[in-house]
Parts: structure tokens; sequence; C-alpha cells
């Protein structure tokens, strides 16, 4: 290999690796706004079913935007959240909402609203809970409820 077939691969190297950094940034917000809105669907029939906690580890790992985190992130950042629920769903609710409305007339809305449904039909049911949790989701977001039913 030439000096300068090194020289590119190193180039080509140090880019990718920046460009997947900088996927993380841009993502984090996402990750905790998508885990957020997990956490109070699966939590808002008062059980937090593994499936539920399947599904959203699923999406991540198939999501070329959030495949960068490392798994255990994503647990550590949904046991938090449920934490913060067990404690105090009021609370627990104010803090997911304000990761979600962060997205609030952006496209990314319609993704984490898309996620939370399919946290929603995990089990194969959508109940009266998980359904009112959605709406609060799609209110936050300025999106209409409707449109995801």
């Amino acid at each position: 290999m030439s000096f300068l077939d090194s020289l590119k691969q190193s180039v080509r190297d140090v880019t990718q690796s920046m460009n997947s950094e900088l996927k993380k940034f841009r993502s984090k917000d996402l990750l905790q706004a998508i885990v957020a809105g997990s956490t109070m669907i699966a939590y808002a029939d008062g059980e937090v079913s593994p499936a539920e906690k399947q599904k959203l580890l699923g999406y991540v790992r198939n999501s070329e935007q959030l495949s960068v985190f490392d798994t255990d992130k994503v647990i550590e950042a949904f046991n938090q959240y449920l934490g913060r629920f067990e404690f105090d769903p009021t609370i627990g609710t104010g803090e997911a909402l304000q990761k979600i409305s962060v997205f609030k007339g952006k496209p990314e809305a319609h993704l984490i609203v898309r996620v939370c449904l399919a946290i929603a039909n995990a089990d194969g049911n959508i109940d009266v809970s998980e359904r009112q949790a959605l709406d609060q989701i799609c209110r936050a977001l300025e999106l209409d409820p409707k449109a995801f039913a």
C-alpha cells in the first residue's frame, strides 16, 4: 500500500468515526424522547411487560439513527424513567413529556409516536390507559391523536 493510499484510508477512517460521533450527538435527544415516551406508555397500565421492553430494545437495535447507542445505556435510561414513574406518576409524566416536546413540529415527532404506538401494542392490546398516554404524547408534539388511532 502506497503512502497516498494509506493517507486516504486514514482520512476515511477519521471521517467515518466523526460521522458516527455526530450521529450519536444528534440522536441523543431523540433517544431520550423515545425512551421517555416508551416508558410512559409501558407504565400507563401500571405494569411494564417484558414484551414492551423487548419491543423498545428491538427498535433501537434496528434503527439506523439509534443503533449507535449501547443497549446498556438504553436499559439504564428506561430504568431511570421507570423509577420516576414508580416514585410519582405525575413527575414521571411531566419529565417524559418535557423530553418529548423538544420534537414538537419536527419530522421526528411522528417517529416518536409510532415507536410509542408499537410499545403500546407489544402485548397485542392497546388499553384505555395506554391510549390516554398516547394522546398526551400526541398533544405534546402538537399532532392529532386520531391520526394514530
